[in-house]
């Protein structure tokens, strides 16, 4: 074959790749043409806002004083080390938000065990275990506080009444415990859903197989289920942290922000739209607890691979 010949041919072969190219970016255009004006609006709501408080976080601005905004650089963001307050709060986030998404994953992984089998009422009992995801914050908030903390009326006195302990204040004694303790019941539900949706998937031929093996149910969950429930473990432990951090309501409500119970976004609406009126540094600190989401949620995520990857 002449070099003529063979220029000719690789040419056409190049003519033809390029041609299945462009088919493959055109499907894929088409492909996602339906999803863009969802995609836009989420730009709109989420990504305009966040630049604005990024703007917002390099200035001055305060509605209390006749003085206009202006800029100051990086001058809120250098101010954040030095606000006990804020160090408090920041430390108060991590505590509450871990130990939230930790004890929600636990208690709703063993709810969604006990779930995964067939009993008489199945419906209605994953419906009832459901419905405290439902609740509204506020709800869920007012409910614990006065049915359920309460020295005088609440349940959980009366049950300590019952083997003579004195009655507590649950909300002023143990702050952070009580907002963990409502996290931990109305999130439960959710981390249920997400792990029996694993549990649900498997491939009921591998479980028989071990079974017929001789293996052990313990065995089986070691070795088969657990590992299998990684992805989903994995989301909820990300969707908990993002979600977790952000919690305001049932601070206002069941503590009002005392000492041990104020987190970040608690600390931030004091000092912008509480009274602080310090809007330039509250969207700094609101930066701050964008970057602290993602930050916590990638250490749960890492964490929780290295626990998964010790049991395979």
């Amino acid at each position: 074959m002449s070099a003529t010949t063979t220029e000719s041919v690789s040419t056409a072969a190049e003519s033809r790749a390029e041609q299945v190219r462009k088919l493959e970016r055109a499907e894929g255009w088409k492909r996602r043409l339906p999803i863009l004006p969802a995609l836009l609006f989420t730009i709109f709501v989420t990504q305009i806002p966040f630049l604005f408080t990024l703007f917002y976080s390099l200035t001055e601005w305060r509605l209390d004083t006749p003085e206009p905004r202006r800029f100051i650089g990086l001058d809120n963001y250098t101010s954040l080390p030095d606000d006990k307050f804020f160090r408090d709060a920041a430390w108060v986030s991590v505590q509450m938000t871990v130990l939230a998404v930790l004890l929600s994953l636990v208690v709703g992984t063993g709810l969604a065990i006990l779930l995964d089998r067939k009993f008489f009422g199945q419906g209605f009992v994953r419906t009832l275990l459901i419905t405290p995801f439902l609740v509204m914050p506020v709800v869920a908030g007012f409910l614990w506080k006065t049915q359920m903390f309460s020295a005088t009326f609440g349940v959980l006195n009366w049950l300590l009444g019952l083997v003579g302990i004195e009655p507590i204040e649950f909300a002023t004694r143990y702050p952070l415990w009580s907002v963990v303790t409502v996290l931990v019941w109305q999130w439960s539900p959710f981390m249920m859903l997400i792990v029996l949706a694993g549990l649900q998937g498997q491939d009921s031929s591998v479980l028989e197989a071990a079974r017929v093996d001789g293996a052990t149910s313990w065995g089986i969950f070691r070795q088969i289920t657990f590992p299998q429930l990684r992805p989903y473990l994995e989301l909820g432990t990300l969707l908990g942290a993002i979600y977790l951090i952000q919690v305001y309501d049932h601070i206002e409500v069941i503590t009002g922000g005392s000492p041990g119970s104020k987190n970040l976004p608690f600390y931030i609406a004091q000092r912008s739209i509480g009274g602080g009126n310090r809007f330039g540094l509250a969207s700094a600190m609101a930066i701050v607890v964008v970057i602290a989401s993602i930050i916590i949620a990638n250490i749960g995520l890492r964490v929780l691979s290295n626990l998964l990857e010790g049991n395979e």
